[in-house]
């Protein structure tokens, strides 16, 4: 386990949010929502591998951070809160760094945001809580709990050096997956039952219940019907960007 000082974990990753803030840049592109400028964003996605993780009690909690979004299911601190077989890292890439892959990066410029879905605004710990819920089909971690403030400082830290964006529509980050401009109705579903047995089953199994190493993507153990992939266009506008591993080449159709 890591280390704590006399100061509160709640009062470091405020601390943390506060020096961020002050020092992000301000000329930091303005964010547009026609469809040129969201090509643009997942181009002009920030580079993280020069990022340093701070000594002492703030690195302790970033990195404790990283371990629980790389093995939710499995570490002690997360694992009461996660009812199925999916990490945060089986959505989010790379442990959240991928560029297109639901990145956390700048993730945290974003929040406060305005949240439809609960009508109201929500913090960035509130939206990880949340996905413990929705996604790890689990029950939220209590607010100001280690799991919950680590993951929020980890996310926090990928967000060093940019600019502040609070989403006024949304909760969702400047690098968002863009959503796919597709008719739900064009769906086949014949057709996706052979994509997945040529491009999907040697990973995810014939069952869809995963290896091990890849996650399930149906059934009790993947996520539930409240989380966002399961939306067909959010999930079609996912695969587009994240699927096959490492060699992501779906069209529009066949993503959906």
């Amino acid at each position: 386990m890591f280390p704590f000082c006399n100061i509160s974990i709640r009062s470091m990753i405020v601390g943390f949010m506060f020096i961020s803030v002050c020092c992000m840049s301000a000329d930091a592109q303005t964010l547009r929502s026609d469809s040129s400028a969201n090509a643009t964003r997942v181009s002009s996605v920030p580079r993280v591998d020069s990022l340093v993780i701070p000594d002492g009690p703030m690195g302790d909690v970033i990195r404790l951070g990283r371990d629980l979004v790389a093995d939710t299911v499995n570490h002690p601190l997360s694992k009461p809160y996660v009812g199925n077989s999916l990490n945060c890292t089986s959505c989010h890439l790379d442990n959240g760094t991928h560029p297109k892959a639901a990145t956390f990066i700048a993730v945290a410029t974003a929040y406060p945001a305005y949240s439809p879905r609960e009508k109201r605004v929500i913090t960035l710990e509130d939206r990880v809580l949340n996905c413990f819920m929705r996604s790890c089909n689990g029950v939220r971690p209590p607010l100001g709990s280690r799991p919950s403030v680590a993951i929020t400082a980890y996310i926090t830290w990928l967000s060093s050096g940019q600019a502040i964006a609070m989403n006024a529509s949304k909760p969702l980050g400047p690098h968002a997956v863009k959503g796919l401009e597709i008719e739900v109705a064009k769906r086949n579903e014949n057709n996706g039952k052979t994509l997945y047995s040529d491009r999907c089953a040697s990973c995810h199994g014939d069952d869809g219940q995963g290896d091990g190493d890849s996650p399930p993507v149906w059934g009790d153990m993947s996520y539930n019907d409240g989380a966002g992939l399961a939306g067909d266009i959010k999930l079609a506008s996912w695969l587009k960007v994240s699927m096959p591993l490492d060699e992501a080449d779906l069209t529009d159709q066949e993503a959906l």
